[in-house]
């Protein structure tokens, strides 16, 4: 048995078996191989080719059940690769005139076509270049014996130890079998983090090493509460944490009374909870939980989960079903926001010292129009009889929303001309997550109907801390004073204009913050879906007039340790069930 600490990503305990995932870049060399040993490197080469099949049609199979028949498109792409008599030809060719080891002939014939796919105007046939790069990487993994390792083909309940997730794996995930997150990097607002409170299930980041410690099959517990992970335990251990986990099941059934009132304090103030999705499929959860419409929908994901460009047809399609399963309830849409540690393999970015401060999501949209106006064309097709609201992420100021805009109003008079119809009066908002809009928040406020607070990235930047470092993780601090003095500013901004402001960031689920964010006037929380039962308990459970003198005080105190403990005793007030009874001075006031 070892303990193991780490940062708590996403609350809840899990135990059970470890599947260790390895994603790394395989590097092949050229080797000469005897001319005698050449039929051996053929016979290699036929059996990786036989595996790869096997395996893309059982990856076809779960995605067909996963998701739907575009998403199982790539894997048509990638068995006509392994089909290509040309292709096929061309490696068995290397293979006998230059007498070289099968994994080289493949990676020498798919470079040269991924060379020349690169190299062709049309951006069809360049996206192509990443499905030969999928394909073939998995077909030199096979010969070589490598094994590729597919979350998406996870048939048992495991716990998921890696370096690190990134968006892709995890939007690929066979998610009825994981249990939970635990990686060598992150933090608290990475985004295996975020998709663990999203899917509701606990993570342990920031462990170092720990994906070089565990093997398959080994015995975990990983505690999201306290940061821990705990390599095959004793009995004593299991026992205590079976325990621990009943109990947490049971607080979450209490909190699922709550979940379908409305969240409304004890003297009338009234707020939405909304949820947080990455694909329509993540309205249901949102509603099971009593969510009251999506507050951000991040499209990111349907397009890493394309090997090309998502089309408009595409798109209309997956906001349009989003906007029937919410019933016109509110459904904001954030524009493409990739960048930072987003990446897509057909959309090239460059290498950048400092990413999360570069090239991404507006910056990139307001270059390339014909990705944004594809998306907007969309966004407003399905906007048509629905409650959609449009959102642009990564404003640094006016000029920015001005630009958006002016783009906007071009696709609303394309689509006039047209004829297609579309939410004429559709609302539109930015995310504050920059300091330099926090700050002109008045000014901003007359461009737009509505703000949503990205507290992940406003913090980050208003601290200057990376949120992906685990070496800093401890100065990353949501309940920083000077953050919470950030988005008074903006929520009062907006109110001064008759303007709302939600919260989408991480923050806005937090139960130590949820309080202090109520009394500083905000409108909208939009959280992970397991959140907002817990998110609502608070609300109905405090006075507005409560909230109002507990944010101020908060704004008092001059440390972000001093504002957690102090929220933390009022949270334990609430979880004590007496904070309508007990005067703000008993609470530390």
């Amino acid at each position: 048995m070892v303990v193991f600490s780490g940062i708590a990503g996403s609350e809840g305990i899990a135990a059970g078996k470890a599947y260790v995932y390895i994603n790394n870049q395989t590097v092949i060399g050229m080797e000469k191989v005897a001319p005698d040993a050449v039929s051996t490197e053929l016979e290699k080469l036929n059996e990786g080719i036989e595996l790869s099949k096997t395996q893309i049609i059982r990856l076809k199979e779960k995605v067909l059940q996963e998701f739907d028949e575009s998403k199982a498109q790539i894997f048509e792409a990638h068995m006509m690769m392994l089909e290509d008599p040309e292709f096929i030809g061309a490696v068995r060719e290397a293979v006998i005139s230059d007498c070289a080891n099968a994994a080289y002939a493949v990676k020498k014939i798919a470079d040269s076509y991924i060379a020349l796919f690169e190299q062709i105007e049309d951006d069809y046939m360049r996206d192509r270049a990443a499905d030969i790069k999928d394909v073939t990487s998995r077909l030199t993994r096979n010969i070589l014996g490598i094994s590729s390792w597919d979350l998406l083909s996870i048939n048992s309940p495991v716990i998921i130890v890696a370096h690190d997730l990134t968006p892709s794996d995890t939007a690929m995930m066979n998610k009825d079998y994981v249990l939970g997150f635990t990686t060598d990097v992150g933090g608290r607002t990475s985004h295996t983090a975020i998709m663990a409170r999203s899917l509701g299930i606990p993570a342990v980041l920031g462990l170092g090493d720990i994906s070089e410690k565990i093997q398959d099959g080994d015995y975990l517990i990983i505690d999201g509460f306290e940061g821990k992970l705990i390599l095959n335990p004793d009995k004593d251990q299991q026992a205590e944490y079976e325990i621990k986990i009943g109990q947490h099941s049971e607080r979450r059934k209490k909190l699922q009374e709550v979940a379908f009132l409305p969240a409304i304090t004890v003297d009338g103030k009234s707020v939405e909870i909304s949820c947080n999705i990455g694909s329509p499929e993540d309205i249901h959860a949102g509603a099971a939980n009593g969510g009251d419409g999506v507050g951000l929908f991040r499209t990111e994901f349907l397009y890493m989960n394309s090997n090309a460009l998502p089309t408009e047809e595409e798109q209309y399609e997956q906001y349009r079903k989003a906007a029937v399963l919410l019933q016109k309830k509110p459904l904001i849409i954030r524009t493409l926001d990739i960048g930072g540690d987003k990446k897509l393999p057909y959309l090239p970015i460059p290498e950048e010292a400092n990413p999360f401060l570069g090239w991404r999501a507006i910056r990139i949209c307001l270059e390339r129009l014909d990705i944004f106006k594809t998306q907007l064309r969309a966004i407003l097709r399905a906007s048509f009889e629905a409650n959609i609201l449009i959102m642009f992420p990564m404003i640094s100021g006016v000029r920015e929303v001005r630009e958006a805009k002016k783009v906007l109003e071009e696709v609303k008079d394309e689509l006039r001309r047209e004829n297609m119809k579309f939410d004429e009066n559709i609302k539109v908002g930015i995310m504050v997550e920059i300091p330099s809009a926090a700050m002109t928040a008045d000014t901003i406020a007359k461009e737009v109907d509505f703000f949503s607070i990205g507290t992940n990235d406003l913090c980050q930047y208003a601290l200057a801390v990376d949120r992906m470092n685990a070496k800093v993780s401890d100065l990353y601090q949501p309940l920083h004073p000077g953050l919470l003095r950030l988005i008074k500013n903006v929520i009062d901004a907006s109110h001064r204009h008759g303007k709302f402001t939600g919260m989408c960031g991480e923050m806005a689920g937090s139960e130590e913050a949820c309080i202090i964010l109520l009394g500083l006037g905000l409108d909208e929380f939009s959280m992970s879906a397991a959140a907002i039962p817990a998110i609502k308990n608070i609300v109905r459970n405090v006075s507005y007039k409560q909230a109002e003198e507990i944010a101020n005080h908060a704004l008092e105190l001059d440390t972000p340790e001093a504002v957690l403990e102090y929220a933390r005793n009022i949270l334990n007030q609430i979880n004590k069930g007496s904070v309508q009874s007990t005067s703000l001075g008993r609470m530390g006031i």
